[in-house]
């Protein structure tokens, strides 16, 4: 073999030290990855980490949410008013298209992209499963609802006590209050998170997430007062159930003291509040089954 053959062989055969070396830090495990991700999912649902543009959106209707509540506070107290003029359990329920707006903007948000470009995946091959990732981005916009709703409340119950009304009657609605909103933001936030999974497109998410909350609301309003016109009370109460905002508005007018807003304010019983709690709890652990079907078949 000829010496310049034998010399290209050997160059050929060379292996080149590129300096890898391996880790050796500590090894954090499923939980820190549980953990971060459900951070950067509740940071990302107030647009923080993010451009300026995607804070624009969840920032304005955080406004919008505090607004009156602060409003009412300073009316509140100029005229040294003996209550406030709303209930804690009733501010949800009034400003519901504000919440809607939220949770259609910022669901898709969470979890569209991942779909869309096909991340998932990389999440699983990371010492993360499937349940973790659910329970993360299930977490955290159950959090970001949670914060959108309570901060108003909060709002009312520091200027409720600034303006010297009773404390332990403002400290109970207050209680009450975070009760509702706390299972609003469990309900809306597996509902939307369901939704939105079913699509990559954001667009679509947003859309269909409106729509259902929307069209839910309106179809069951109108069908509850024309009940209510015709003077069967009755179904009133029972057909509440198949709208996400009126199944909150039946467990609180049942347990949690607040006035209905159903025709005429007749909420549901105790007996029919019973069926809106075991209600809401299966949509709950229904939504989260569902997102634990969908991300097991995603994450392949």
């Amino acid at each position: 073999m000829p010496p310049e053959t034998v010399t290209q062989q050997q160059r050929a055969d060379v292996i080149h030290n590129i300096g890898y070396r391996h880790y050796d830090g500590p090894r954090l495990g499923r939980a820190y990855a549980r953990r971060s991700l459900f951070s950067q999912s509740l940071r990302g649902a107030y647009g923080l980490g993010r451009s300026a543009k995607s804070k624009v959106a969840p920032m304005l209707l955080f406004a919008v949410m505090c607004m009156p509540a602060a409003i009412i506070v300073a009316v509140a107290i100029a005229i040294s008013a003996n209550k406030l003029p709303v209930e804690y359990t009733r501010y949800a329920i009034m400003l519901q298209a504000v919440i809607g707006l939220y949770t259609a903007s910022q669901a898709p948000q969470s979890v569209s992209r991942d779909l869309r470009f096909k991340t998932v995946p990389l999440y699983f091959s990371r010492p993360i499963e499937t349940v973790d990732y659910v329970v993360a981005k299930f977490a955290a916009m159950a959090s970001a609802l949670f914060i959108l709703t309570g901060a108003p409340l909060l709002i009312l119950y520091v200027g409720a006590l600034l303006a010297k009304l009773d404390f332990a009657d403002q400290t109970k609605g207050f209680a009450q209050g975070l009760i509702s909103v706390a299972l609003l933001s469990l309900l809306f936030a597996g509902i939307s998170l369901v939704v939105a999974a079913l699509t990559p497109r954001r667009g679509f998410g947003v859309a269909a997430v409106i729509a259902l909350l929307t069209i839910s609301y309106g179809a069951v309003s109108a069908v509850q007062a024309i009940a209510w016109n015709e003077g069967d009370s009755g179904p009133v109460s029972w057909i509440g159930l198949f709208s996400p905002i009126t199944i909150i508005d039946g467990v609180q007018t049942a347990f949690l003291g607040a006035a209905s807003s159903f025709p005429g304010g007749i909420g549901p019983s105790t007996g029919t509040g019973l069926v809106y709690v075991l209600v809401l709890l299966g949509l709950i652990a229904g939504s989260y089954g569902l997102l634990m079907r969908r991300y097991r078949k995603v994450g392949l």
